[in-house]
């Protein structure tokens, strides 16, 4: 596959934004800086950031043993996924292909940048229906979005629909990986080199608990890094996020416990959700949270709010008729919902 073929015209052409830090690298050399209009007086925050993020991106190449020319980081995964349709795709010609029920984002985007959205719904089992996925797609077909695994559903899709469409679509291949730290299966990103299509998508925001510091990661081919690099702001992760990821990412032993307590209290609420009257099914789940079938879901969930739980109701998304959403909590939040869950029924 020629990725330069998949580009927006405009952007093959485009010269980027050089920055003064882009120009003059070396922030550590004892050096009078004067080439960026700052404010002299030092604060912590009064020089403008690495453009780049250098020193994230060295920890998370180690990390995960993928280059660092192969790594996009940007304020969240939101602004990620921007870029993405930005750069490969032409409004009111291009279409991407989702499949509902998804994140809600990859519409959102779509709509924003004026590009077609070819919905293709998940089968009963909540997985890619690749014949019809296949189908659907066109020449001006640029991006197919899988989220694996998926939000709001939680299953992960099954390597070997993921596989095909990786060799079959002929487009960009984005696989949302926000939830992948919770996951039995292994990231795509140990495969990333034999696809040239696929960009994957990660987050500092579920398993290493930085929602707040927006920090989402891209991981894609040394060309297509370099593509999305040409579109984004100049300073778009701000010093405070770049030190505090840094500093997240080297207690990685921490990390790796919060997720096992994690895992072991997902099966500990599901046991128990199972003994709920009005629970009628608990979808398997290979990320932080639980989807669940109930018997009227507008009513649970105004029942939970009452008794000052918050969770989030799904029933209006495809094949989710009078589905809850149940983030796993710790072990005292996850009592309260057991125990409010109990009051109700």
């Amino acid at each position: 596959m020629n990725i330069n073929n998949l580009v927006r015209e405009n952007i093959k052409s485009l010269k980027p934004y050089s920055s003064a830090r882009d120009e003059f690298k070396d922030l550590k050399a004892d050096m009078v800086f004067l080439d960026a209009n700052e404010n002299p007086f030092e604060n912590g925050v009064n020089r403008y950031p690495d453009p780049q993020q250098t020193l994230v991106k060295k920890e998370l190449s180690l990390l995960k043993g993928v280059s660092m020319n192969q790594i996009l980081l940007g304020n969240g995964s939101d602004e990620v996924l921007d870029l993405i349709f930005r750069a490969f795709c032409e409004p009111k010609e291009d279409n991407v292909i989702t499949l509902p029920p998804t994140y809600g984002m990859y519409q959102v985007l779509a709509n924003i940048n004026n590009i077609e959205e070819k919905e293709v719904l998940l089968t009963a089992g909540f997985q890619p229906n690749v014949n019809e996925i296949l189908e659907v797609a066109n020449a001006n077909s640029k991006l197919l979005f899988l989220c694996s695994p998926n939000n709001p559903t939680g299953n992960s899709f099954s390597q070997e629909n993921v596989e095909i469409l990786l060799k079959s679509f002929n487009g960009l291949v984005v696989i949302d990986e926000a939830y992948i730290d919770f996951s039995s299966q292994k990231s795509w990103l140990l495969r990333l080199e034999e696809f040239p299509n696929l960009i994957i998508t990660q987050t500092l925001s579920k398993a290493y608990g930085m929602a707040g510091i927006r920090l989402g990661i891209c991981y894609a081919s040394e060309e297509i890094i370099a593509i999305l690099n040409k579109i984004k702001p100049p300073y778009n992760v701000n010093e405070l996020t770049q030190q505090r990821a840094l500093k997240r990412i080297l207690t990685k032993n921490k990390v790796k416990k919060e997720i096992e307590t994690i895992l072991e209290q997902r099966e500990k609420l599901i046991d128990k959700l199972k003994s709920i009257s009005f629970v009628e099914e608990v979808y398997p789940t290979d990320a932080n949270f639980v989807l669940i079938k109930v018997d009227d879901a507008s009513k649970r969930y105004a029942d939970l709010i009452v008794r000052g739980v918050v969770i989030r109701n799904r029933t209006n998304l495809p094949l989710c008729k009078n589905t809850l959403r149940l983030t796993v909590g710790t072990k005292s939040e996850n009592m309260n919902l057991i125990k409010a869950l109990k009051e109700i029924e």
